[in-house]
């Protein structure tokens, strides 16, 4: 009987542990997803303006450059942003107007 208790609390430690790591990496994605949301906003916002470059829209949201050309890529990718003119080494970009759908 004690060699049995003995697991079943070796079982309910881990388990404690792994619940422990698990809340950890919840707590971390979920502050990785707000802070992406909070910067894809800044740059569609910026946008919202008119077509600007990765350095243009780096210094007005004061997010790294590399971390706007990422966002931007994905934008594109996904048909939110176009390449618009070209603005000596760099493209301009600019939202693509979305259709206002009826409600259905």
């Amino acid at each position: 009987m004690s060699q049995e208790n003995d697991r079943q609390n070796e079982k309910k430690a881990a388990m404690k542990m792994l619940r422990a790591t698990r809340k950890e990496s919840i707590r971390n994605a979920s502050a990785r997803a707000k802070a992406q949301k909070k910067a894809l906003k800044a740059i569609k916002g910026h946008l919202e303006k008119g077509p600007g470059t990765v350095p243009e829209v780096a210094d007005a949201t004061e997010i790294p450059a590399d971390q706007v050309l990422w966002y931007m890529a994905a934008l594109k990718k996904y048909g939110e942003i176009v390449e618009a003119e070209k603005d000596g080494g760099y493209f301009r970009y600019a939202l693509t107007e979305r259709p206002v759908q009826a409600p259905s």
